[in-house]
């Protein structure tokens, strides 16, 4: 059974991360989402298990002393992490998993599992991306400028993925990362199955 592809999608707060992984993931039924466990509040609408698990610092703490984590880290005075295990089991069987995490978590998983797929989500402009998190209504200036300060850091990051994906509408992010993962699934180490086949 061929091992599944560990997809990682980031980009900058703003960028449209969310939305662009919800449409991919109801476009490709066989892509199957890692929940992130997290110690930030939820937002409305958000429940544990599905968007997140929201655990107190302690319970997380506890998970880090026993690596339970494939990365995690603390973003914005709040931790967020990838369970491990579940991820190794569903590779192994073939399932197709997708990770939306911040850029520091990417990394530690690019330590991990260079073989992963790494997609950045960039918006159409930095006037865009403000726009968009001004758009939420949640912030402060304060925060709103952190935030900001914090998106062109990471947009530099973005220099070390695989791949670049612009979000500028959300049926054409999610049809470049198709063609990504179609290519990906193509790789010739991917696929030495093939060969041995055909060479007998």
């Amino acid at each position: 059974m061929k091992q599944g592809l560990l997809v990682v999608v980031s980009g900058a707060s703003g960028t449209g991360k969310g939305t662009v992984c919800s449409a991919l993931l109801e476009s490709l039924p066989d892509l199957a989402y890692s929940i992130s466990a997290t110690t930030r509040l939820p937002r409305d609408g958000e429940k544990d298990g599905v968007n997140y698990y929201f655990l107190s610092r302690e319970e997380f703490r506890e998970m880090i002393d026993e690596g339970g984590f494939l990365e995690w880290a603390e973003v914005y005075g709040n931790y967020y992490g990838t369970p491990l295990k579940k991820i190794q089991e569903r590779l192994a069987e073939g399932q197709d998993i997708l990770l939306e995490i911040d850029t520091q978590g990417a990394l530690k998983v690019m330590e991990k599992c260079p073989e992963g797929v790494f997609i950045f989500l960039v918006p159409p402009s930095l006037e865009e991306l403000e726009r968009r998190i001004r758009g939420r209504g949640t912030e402060t200036e304060e925060s709103l400028a952190r935030r900001l300060g914090a998106a062109r850091e990471e947009i530099g990051i973005g220099r070390r993925y695989r791949y670049v994906v612009m979000n500028d509408k959300v049926d054409l992010a999610v049809e470049r990362i198709r063609a990504v993962l179609m290519a990906e699934r193509c790789r010739v180490e991917r696929n030495t199955d093939i060969f041995e086949v055909l060479e007998k």
